[in-house]
């Protein structure tokens, strides 16, 4: 999981820093939340962001703003970083403006680090839940190749495609559907073979 650093004080974001590359995170730094906002903007790996609440040119809480609103469909975990002189009333519209979690200037290692776990396990399962949803979309678009009007042969049975060739139906099926065939007999096609053998 790689990780945006946005924070404007350079002894916080050096300690950020420090204990990412303990831990073995992949990181980027951004001095404020404008280069913060370019730098998510260009690297699509980015899946957290530790974000001063606080920063010129653009807060925290601006920079969660326009993060969810652009990147809808991208897993993406924001953790907000707090001064003791941010207020409640602030904090609370951090979260309402896409913020996940939040954690206290100074900062605790032990906390952060297990707060950036929590942050993986939800971004493993917003990353894990939109492949299963593409899975779906596709098997979707599959079932909807197969529904419609199907020309038939009313002699042989072949089956005419877009493109104006005629397939066996079973050949036709097995193109456009997750269908394998096994082939029999049934009765009544059994009764009359035998009746043409004289059997």
């Amino acid at each position: 999981m790689k990780i945006l650093i946005a924070e404007d004080e350079i002894v916080t974001r050096t300690k950020l820093e420090g204990v990412l590359q303990a831990w073995g995170y992949d990181f980027v730094s951004a001095h404020d939340g404008a280069e913060a906002w370019v730098r998510l903007q260009a690297d699509e790996a980015i899946e957290l962001v530790l974000t001063d609440f606080q920063m010129p040119g653009m807060n925290g809480d601006e920079l969660c703003r326009q993060a969810r609103a652009r990147f809808r469909d991208r897993a993406l975990y924001i953790i907000l970083l707090t001064a003791i002189k941010v207020t409640r009333q602030d904090m609370i519209g951090g979260l309402l403006a896409g913020a996940d979690d939040y954690v206290h200037k100074p900062f605790d290692s032990a906390e952060l680090n297990a707060r950036l776990q929590v942050a993986q396990r939800v971004v493993g399962l917003q990353n894990e839940l939109r492949a299963r949803v593409h899975e779906l979309e596709e098997a979707v678009a599959q079932i909807k190749v197969l529904q419609g009007l199907l020309p038939i042969c009313c002699y042989c049975k072949k089956v005419r495609d877009d493109g104006n060739y005629w397939h066996r139906v079973e050949s036709y099926i097995a193109g456009h559907a997750n269908v394998r065939f096994s082939h029999g007999i049934c009765p009544d096609c059994s009764d009359k073979l035998k009746a043409d053998l004289n059997l």
